[in-house]
This record gives C-alpha cells, sequence and structure tokens, in this order.
C-alpha cells in the first residue's frame, strides 16, 4: 500500500505562496477556473488515473498545515502574519475540483474562489505524475539510471569549478525547480540531498518549500504566468495589465521577492511597460520561453537604454534546462549581468522514461477568458479564441 503523494502542505512552489498572499491582499473575492492539460502522448491513456486522483484529491482535502510549518512561514520576512493566519484554517475543499475522462483524456478542473482554488496546481501536477511514473517499468532499474545521469551533472559541475571559481561578483547559481514533474517524492529527496552534499558552492536553493524546511536551503520563487494573467481580468484596461500586475506586487512586497516573469504576453511587449520605474524597483527579470539569448540579449539592452548597470541586475533561466544549457548561459552572460538557473525536470525526472508534459492553467477569471502569449511554439495558452485573437492584437503578437 502506497502512502498518499502529498505529505505536507508545505510541499508547494514558493511562489504559489508568495502570489496567493498577494491576491489574498487585494483580489480576495475573485473568482477562477484551472484546467489540467497534457501536452504529449503518454505512455498509457491519463484516463486510467482517474480512480487513483481522486483518492489522492480526497486525501489532500482534508490536510492542514502542521504548526512548526506555519511557524517557517511566519519566519519569511516577506510572507505576513495574517495571510499564516489563513492559512492556520485554510483547507482544500474538494468541491472545488473535479476529476473527468474524455476518451483516453484526463480532465481536471478547479473551479471556485482565487484563493481557495489556486493552491491544487503543483499538487494536482506531482499527484499524476507520481501515480503515473509507479505504473511504468522497474523502479530500481530506472533509478540506477537516474543515479548515473545525476552523477554525470554533478561531474560536470565538478569539471567547471575552477572556471566558475573565477566568476567574482558572477556567480553561477543553480536552483532545483523540479517539484511538479518529478519521479517521485524519494527520489527529489535524494537528488537534493546528493547535491547539497556533492556541489553545495553550485546549489543554493528550491522552489520546493518542504524541502526547503527540511535541507535549511532558501527558499525559491516570485510569481508565475497565472498571476499577470488574473489581472488581466481586474477590471483595468487590458492594455494596461501588466503594470497593474507588477505595481500590486510592488505594494505587496515593496522591494522583497523582486524578480518579474516577461512571457505573457512576451518579451517585446513586456520591455514596453518595463519602464525606469519598474526597472529600478525589480532586482531582474525571469526567462520562460523563447531563445535565452535573444531574451537575455535584449534584457541587457533594455536595461542599458534606461540607463542601469545590467552588473546591477539578474537574470533567472527556467526553461527547460539542463545542467550542461545552464553552464552555456552563464558563460554567455557572464561579467555582462547576474545569472541563476531554475533546473526541474532534467534534475527530478531525468530517467530512462519518457517524462509527462503536464500543466494546469488559469483558463479564467471573473468570468472572463485569460491568455498567456507565449515567446516558444506549443506554450500559448487559451479556451477562448475570440479573446485570444483580441490580445495578439492589442499586445501586436504574432501567433505562436
Amino acid at each position: 500500500m502506497n502512502a498518499p503523494v502529498v505529505r505536507s502542505l508545505l510541499e508547494n512552489d514558493l511562489y504559489k505562496f508568495t502570489m496567493w498572499q498577494a491576491l489574498l491582499h487585494r483580489h480576495p473575492g475573485a473568482m477562477a477556473e484551472y484546467a489540467f492539460v497534457c501536452r504529449n502522448t503518454p505512455a498509457f491513456p491519463l484516463a486510467e488515473l482517474k480512480v487513483a486522483v481522486e483518492a489522492e484529491l480526497d486525501a489532500l482535502c482534508t490536510m492542514q498545515f502542521a504548526q512548526d510549518e506555519l511557524d517557517y512561514l511566519r519566519s519569511l520576512r516577506f510572507i505576513k502574519g495574517d495571510f499564516v493566519d489563513f492559512l492556520t484554517v485554510f483547507r482544500f475543499q474538494r468541491h472545488f475540483v473535479t476529476v473527468e475522462t474524455a476518451g483516453d483524456a484526463l480532465r481536471i478542473v478547479a473551479r471556485g474562489p482565487l484563493v481557495h482554488v489556486m493552491g491544487f496546481e503543483i499538487f494536482v501536477l506531482y499527484i499524476v505524475n507520481t501515480l503515473y511514473f509507479r505504473r511504468l517499468g522497474e523502479r530500481d532499474a530506472v533509478l540506477d539510471v537516474a543515479r548515473q545521469r545525476l552523477a554525470a551533472k554533478i561531474a560536470s559541475l565538478k569539471a567547471a569549478a575552477p572556471e566558475l571559481a573565477d566568476s567574482g561578483d558572477f556567480p553561477f547559481i543553480a536552483v532545483d525547480f523540479g517539484l511538479r514533474r518529478r519521479f517521485s517524492a524519494e527520489w527529489h529527496d535524494e537528488v537534493l540531498e546528493t547535491l547539497t552534499r556533492e556541489v553545495p558552492a553550485f546549489v543554493r536553493g528550491t522552489s520546493n518549500v518542504y524541502l526547503a524546511k527540511r535541507y535549511g536551503l532558501t527558499p525559491i520563487g516570485t510569481m508565475a504566468h497565472e498571476y499577470l494573467q488574473a489581472y488581466q481580468a481586474f477590471g483595468s484596461r487590458l492594455r494596461d495589465f501588466q503594470s497593474a500586475a507588477l505595481e500590486g506586487w510592488v505594494q505587496e512586497y515593496r522591494g522583497d521577492l523582486g524578480i518579474a516573469l516577461t512571457d505573457v504576453v512576451g518579451m517585446d511587449a513586456f520591455l514596453a511597460d518595463f519602464d525606469l520605474y519598474f526597472a529600478k524597483l525589480f532586482d531582474g527579470l525571469r526567462h520562460d520561453s523563447g531563445d535565452p539569448v535573444v531574451w537575455g540579449d535584449k534584457a541587457i539592452a533594455h536595461y542599458e537604454k534606461l540607463r542601469i548597470d545590467p552588473r546591477t541586475k539578474q537574470l533567472v533561466f527556467s526553461d527547460g534546462l539542463t545542467v550542461e544549457k545552464a553552464l552555456d548561459l552563464h558563460r554567455h552572460f557572464r561579467g555582462r549581468i547576474r545569472t541563476s538557473f531554475g533546473i526541474g525536470t532534467s534534475l527530478t525526472n531525468d530517467t530512462p522514461l519518457k517524462p509527462l508534459n503536464i500543466v494546469m492553467k488559469l483558463t479564467h477569471c471573473n468570468g472572463q477568458p485569460v491568455a498567456k502569449l507565449s515567446d516558444a511554439p506549443g506554450k500559448t495558452l487559451c479556451e477562448d479564441q475570440t479573446f485570444l485573437a483580441y490580445l495578439r492584437q492589442v499586445f501586436n503578437h504574432t501567433a505562436s
């Protein structure tokens, strides 16, 4: 008998907590809908997981935060006391999330008050992922290969150590972003234990708040697409939603958590709104789609245009990274701007089995469709093609 997949409500990405707090304070009455999507072809129909997923969600909705977990959150200087008080009484409501099938596909929808349903996303993703991989292959053989691949990554970092030591004020920093699509909780634990033991100089944190607490690491994360997308439905002119979202963030965190996500309507449209005011207030930018070198060079050029020294700012790369790709990007930008690298699936699910490409995205807010216009083909998400076309027109964004 397997233990429940979710072992703690704290085992969520930090940016879920930071967005949750900001939206609770500024838009507590908003309503939302999130939908699960699998972007690739699984080894067996995900519809076969329906009963197991429902049982895991039943278990999730009985859980509460433990006192030591609440104390840990309260110790983070950017988490406010009233938000922790809210979490003290918070429970996921089972009637807000439904699990259905459509042919071979699994359909999971969370619908209800935004501050009650937004937290489902990461749990749903690693529940599905864990249940899926429990059914595939001989686990011992799979993990033997995974350990060999992890050892190769560590060897690459150790081999690059003399070069990286010469980086001076521009150190190489890697962060574990692998919660949502991990192979299993046990493997995630082993990966982080191994990395922090073998290459502690290079692995500085994790997005997984539970593991940050457990291993004494820095929890890392600021905002995701859903935060900015929600502002498409919060009453400002659509053209102004990015500025409104960034201003809301500034007012909530007042200097903390200063990395802004850029690709909700594309980098060019983002930079048009990221004026001197925001460029000075935010510490840097996060990349999540499109060519990372082109994106980073645009960011540097933008800072220079605003007469801001790029070397005082930071770029966070988080789109499908491997250790080797992160090292290459570090070499390209070293000395020009600070960098850090959020590495996900290639850390926590690099096995002989093909990973699932699954997401659970905000599709509606306050009864209106919302959308993400990606800089990468296949990542644009919206269920309403009329709204998508309008959003593209407003931001002069070409189809992708």
